[in-house]
């Protein structure tokens, strides 16, 4: 038998130890070095060959390498292309994490469902039985004709699976269920995450097969497991929601074939998954009538312009701290921008309490949100409401000026799409040549002007 041994390994960067340690010599992390008990390699291990991508073997220069644009070939689900930046590319990984049960596996065996006729799809289950598989694909409705699945945990049987099998796209749920046999650790420990994660992106690597491999987080909503995870693959997904609501955003933070930050919509009903072909729509409370504190901007999530509506409520403080509550953007920015309000507006709030939301759960980390975010506040502190075919957006810096945000003129075409009227933009983002049709524009330069403008 071979001769075991133990070591600790940190769960924050997967740097081992021989001795356990209150700190990681590596990353610094207090508590994060657990026992581990690992074995000699196998035979079997020590003989299993070097992975090399497809296409790649043997040294060349940089002038030889193949520069072609890497071939698509779309999921089904637009929104999932539009995140992955236009489709799956071959013997590209994809890691999609998010809360349990906000529909990770149903969107992947809906997209493993839809894919072209032509493409040969394996869905390898760690978590459930066969049986639950197919009720979920009955209740879902989807084609289950010509969908091969496997109920498997073994990282070595599922890349024999898969070589038996020559899928196209490979679907792995979860990749913490997953173990090799040349470890002794238990499954979703850091050691055997990370080499069964390297054992299926190095067949996906070689095979060409595009892969999916589903990921759990922890309780502060990152992924589990090593870092290092995230960066052996391609693109990494997030599944969100607000609780309670129906919406889903899917939301790209890496891709290394195509743009990051990019934002995918659905709807979750008894059918499954939905895409939502208007996303503005879910964002907008559409009052029935003028409300204080409520202003409308528009807000860019990857190549998507998106209307958002940024609400305020200015109460009067009984406490001698006046409360400042941000939901939706950074709360440090927020009482930035509330001081040069009362800098450069001359607005004093000093004894007032100021909450703010972004409705629908978006979160905006980008500087378009200053400008909307102000006049919403100040809306609602003068109980005057804002039109309600306006839309603001722009940045505001610490001397009072609005600065320019990017692609403004796009910003402007889609609120005209869905019946603005009026904009409030940054002088240098007003467009150079006759605006949008029946869109009347009003560049500002200061905070000043901006408030004189709506107000």
């Amino acid at each position: 038998m071979a001769k075991s041994r133990t070591v600790f390994v940190c769960s924050g960067c997967g740097a081992s130890s021989p001795k356990w340690a209150g700190q990681c010599g590596d990353c610094g992390e207090w508590n994060t070095l657990q026992e581990q008990v690992l074995a000699a390699a196998t035979p079997r291990a020590a003989a299993a060959p070097r992975g090399q991508y497809a296409g790649d073997a043997g040294v060349k220069t940089l002038a030889e390498v193949s520069t072609e644009e890497e071939a698509r070939f779309g999921t089904g689900l637009r929104e999932l292309d539009r995140v992955l930046g236009g489709g799956l590319v071959q013997g590209g990984v994809v890691l999609l994490g998010g809360d349990p049960g906000i529909g990770k596996s149903t969107l992947l065996l809906q997209t493993v469902a839809m894919l072209p006729g032509d493409l040969r799809s394996l869905y390898v289950t760690g978590e459930e039985s066969l049986r639950q598989v197919g009720l979920r694909a009955r209740r879902l409705g989807v084609a289950a004709e010509r969908m091969q699945v496997l109920a498997e945990t073994s990282v070595e049987a599922i890349v024999d699976a898969a070589r038996a099998a020559r899928p196209q796209v490979l679907v792995v749920d979860s990749i913490q269920t997953v173990f090799s046999e040349n470890l002794q650790s238990a499954p979703g420990s850091v050691s055997q995450v990370r080499e069964a994660a390297a054992h299926l992106v190095r067949y996906a690597k070689q095979s060409g097969t595009a892969l999916f491999l589903v990921g759990h987080v922890t309780k502060e909503g990152a992924l589990a497991g090593p870092r290092v995870l995230e960066h052996m693959v391609d693109t990494v997904l997030y599944f969100e929601s607000e609780s309670g609501s129906r919406f889903r955003l899917l939301r790209a933070v890496k891709n290394r074939f195509g743009a990051a930050n990019e934002l995918g919509v659905f709807a979750m009903d008894e059918a499954g998954l939905k895409e939502v072909k208007n996303p503005s729509a879910i964002f907008l409370s559409r009052h029935d009538e003028p409300v204080a504190g409520s202003v409308i901007t528009v807000t860019r999530e990857g190549s998507r312009p998106l209307l958002v509506e940024v609400q305020a409520l200015v109460a009067d403080s009984a406490m001698s701290n006046p409360r400042r509550v941000a939901l939706g953007v950074d709360a440090n920015r927020l009482s930035m921008l509330l001081a040069v309000l009362q800098r450069h507006g001359t607005v004093q709030m000093h004894g007032q309490d100021i909450f703010l939301n972004v409705v629908g759960g978006v979160r905006l980390s980008e500087t378009a949100s200053d400008l909307p975010s102000l006049m919403a506040v100040l809306s609602s502190f003068r109980d005057r409401p804002v039109p309600q075919d306006c839309v603001v957006f722009g940045e505001v810096g610490l001397a009072g000026e609005i600065r320019p945000v990017p692609n403004g003129e796009e910003r402007l075409r889609e609120a005209a799409k869905h019946g603005f009227r009026r904009a409030v933009v940054p002088y240098k983002n007003a467009p150079r040549g006759k605006g949008p049709q029946g869109m009347e524009v009003v560049p500002v330069r200061r905070l000043a002007e901006a408030v004189a403008a709506l107000f």
